[in-house]
């Protein structure tokens, strides 16, 4: 088997970055340590992989993180967790550049500027950047989403995720449940609609008859649905099946404000796995999309071609976990 840059790394006691950096002369560092690198390399018959080597021509150390949108973000948490995602694998090799890609203008993107991007991509519009970064030929990965692109995609199945949420409530009794859903243009909508529809069919229950309240994932946009479903009349849900978890914690203030307990008189469920989630006042059950380890994922795919010009385009799939906590009342008791 091929001795590869990271076989030396562990023999140097160094990272790979450093390594590589060693052998191919880039940088100031320590010229001892670089004449050592490169006279353990030599020992142990490592052969540079070519293709790795016209990849660090003229590097900029720059990578591009992309999101479909900036100012309208769906969460600040989305954008913390993925930004220490990347950071924390990227370190301080590469300068993380952060762009949204609905104020890019088409046909500006410079190659010489980055070493390679990553693509959060939400938006079926966002297929016009991904083809401008795929035609300037620039390393790319996309996570959050499953494109059907000559590049590695990094995302998690949101539609299964959701589908288990829907299944916690139904199992638990209830038949009265409400859906605050989300942006309806972005496809974790989309996704996580789909899930809980099918969880629905798959046990019998009519999903057409499920009263859905549109929100932005924002919390003001969880506590003014809520208000509505509290305010409508007639028999109250028994569950409020919330797309994300700062929507739940809005609804979960509009719940008490209308002199109502979690789950004692309305169950809640969220997505994300929220930092606040697990230690705040209301315990919540959700499902955990871990946004930071996708975000790692993907850096680590996309600096093994930086680094090592290993191309893989595969799609890598993440488990999402149903974190049970206190908020889902079983109504089978």
């Amino acid at each position: 088997m091929a001795v590869t840059i990271k076989d030396v790394a562990r023999a140097a006691g160094v990272s790979y970055s450093t390594v590589s950096r060693a052998l191919n002369g880039v940088g100031s560092g320590n010229n001892e340590k670089r004449q050592r690198i490169i006279r353990i390399a030599e020992e142990m018959g490592y052969m540079p992989n070519q293709a790795a080597i016209n990849l660090k021509k003229s590097r900029s150390y720059n990578i591009g993180l992309y999101f479909s949108t900036i100012s309208r973000m769906s969460s600040p948490y989305v954008l913390h967790e993925v930004l220490m995602g990347v950071y924390n694998i990227a370190g301080s090799q590469y300068n993380v550049v952060v762009k949204g890609i609905d104020m890019h203008k088409p046909g500006t993107l410079n190659p010489s500027f980055f070493d390679g991007i990553i693509v959060l991509s939400q938006r079926n519009e966002d297929i016009l950047f991904i083809e401008e970064v795929h035609e300037k030929d620039i390393p790319m990965v996309i996570i959050c989403r499953t494109v059907f692109f000559d590049a590695p995609n990094v995302t998690t199945d949101e539609a299964e995720a959701m589908g288990k949420a829907m299944e916690l409530l139904i199992q638990n009794g209830h038949r009265r449940i409400c859906v605050i859903e989300g942006n309806a243009n972005l496809d974790s909508t989309k996704e996580r609609h789909r899930g809980w529809r099918v969880a629905m069919l798959r046990n019998g229950l009519d999903p057409d008859a499920v009263p859905v309240y549109q929100g932005n994932y924002r919390y003001t946009s969880g506590y003014q649905a809520a208000n509505r479903i509290l305010e409508q009349g007639g028999e109250l849900p028994t569950a409020i099946l919330c797309f994300n978890d700062e929507m739940a914690f809005g609804a979960r203030n509009a719940i008490y404000e209308h002199g109502l307990t979690v789950p004692g008189d309305i169950s809640l469920t969220g997505f994300d796995n929220w930092d606040l989630s697990g230690y705040a006042n209301m315990r919540l059950t959700t499902v955990e999309r871990n946004m930071g380890e996708i975000a790692k994922e993907g850096t680590r795919v996309l600096l093994r071609r930086l680094d090592e010009g290993v191309i893989d385009n595969s799609r890598i799939y993440l488990e999402n976990k149903l974190i049970v906590r206190d908020t889902v009342k079983n109504l089978n008791q």
